[in-house]
């Protein structure tokens, strides 16, 4: 593992960490969601079957999940060009694309994406979750899971050379099922081979990444590498937070631009405003937490670029920071959010 330590791998190859400026550590830009599709309100199928104007963008906001065609990011190749021409822009560095194997990840063109735009781009190893695992996978033993992790992140994934710079999004629901829990054992596994950065996707229930750490330390993980995705949905209540946080994991808050009254994954979820997302981010770092948080848009729906009225993914570097450094966090504080904390957290041991 000689050649990847103190580097960074992109789809592009191995950079240094220095190199990477601002980054979000959580977007996808090639893949699908028809796996999380939810049936449309009574009344509101015609809407949904043609949903892309302007008439019905608020519709679209707050059922994004409930038009297919609104799934298919990998259908606006030229439109993700334009939009990280204009995150570089804006100022940002690097996207982690955490997309994985069984939402139809798409290495040559991120890899293409990552040369037209000058934007390091670096993509995810590994399986998303339990519904999306094909029979065979669920079938492999955590030796032969392991092994083709290593594999794509060594060698190449889905019969390219691009390599894997990160294990994740690695998707777990709630109850975590046991193929999850062969994949979570696996992703311990090669990243203790590797030394390299994880990212999780936990179940949609406050008890979920406690778990999920739980897991990967009994399996020989290195949670100080590991990354908790969308805690922003997730762990609502402070202390809760703060017993979550004492773990060591990274925290990461990646759904800034997403607003909605009924979140259809979990009702019982009042998903917060992104003001409320700042908040916590100030009293994270209020609570010694700087060198932990982590920020991102986790854009994969079409409604959330710009062709179509959403945020973008410079949202955060134009409207989030602004509102971050008028409550309470520095801009050396800001500054480690967006650039040191990516950069300690992809960087290989």
């Amino acid at each position: 593992m000689s050649k990847l330590s103190g580097k960074v791998q992109t789809v592009l190859g191995l950079v240094d960490p220095d190199q990477l400026g601002r980054t979000m550590t959580h977007e996808h830009l090639v893949m699908s969601f028809e796996c999380s599709y939810t049936t449309p309100p009574p009344g509101d199928e015609a809407v949904a079957e043609n949903p892309f104007q302007m008439q019905h963008m608020h519709w679209l906001r707050q059922h994004p999940y409930s038009c297919r065609e609104n799934l298919f990011l990998s259908q606006e190749l030229s439109a993700l060009r334009d939009e990280l021409l204009a995150y570089r822009k804006a100022g940002g560095g690097t996207i982690v694309e955490n997309t994985t194997m069984g939402i139809d990840r798409d290495l040559p063109a991120l890899r293409q994406l990552a040369k037209d735009t000058g934007v390091h781009i670096i993509a995810g190893a590994g399986y998303y979750i339990d519904c999306t695992h094909t029979e065979a996978t669920k079938k492999m033993s955590v030796e032969k899971l392991t092994d083709n992790i290593v594999s794509e992140v060594l060698h190449g994934a889905d019969g390219t050379d691009v390599r894997c710079g990160v294990i994740g999004e690695i998707g777990t629901g709630w109850p975590i099922t046991e193929s999850e829990k062969k994949v979570l054992r696996a992703t311990a596994h090669a990243q203790s081979q590797l030394g390299c950065p994880v990212i999780i996707h936990p179940g949609r229930d406050p008890a979920a990444p406690v778990e999920v750490v739980r897991i990967l330390q009994e399996a020989g993980g290195d949670i100080s590498k590991t990354v908790m995705s969308h805690l922003d949905r997730t762990i609502f209540d402070e202390g809760e937070l703060l017993e979550f946080a004492n773990m060591g994991s990274y925290l990461e808050y990646d759904l800034f631009g997403t607003e909605m009254l009924n979140y259809p994954f979990n009702l019982k979820v009042d998903m917060p405003s992104d003001s409320q997302r700042v908040r916590t981010l100030a009293f994270l770092v209020k609570e010694g937490y700087e060198d932990k948080v982590l920020v991102a848009h986790d854009i994969h729906t079409k409604n959330r670029l710009t062709k179509f009225g959403g945020h973008g993914y410079s949202h955060i570097l134009k409207n989030i920071v602004p509102k971050m450094l008028t409550r309470g966090i520095t801009q050396h504080q800001v500054d480690k959010i967006l650039i040191d904390n990516p950069k300690r957290w992809l960087t290989f041991k």
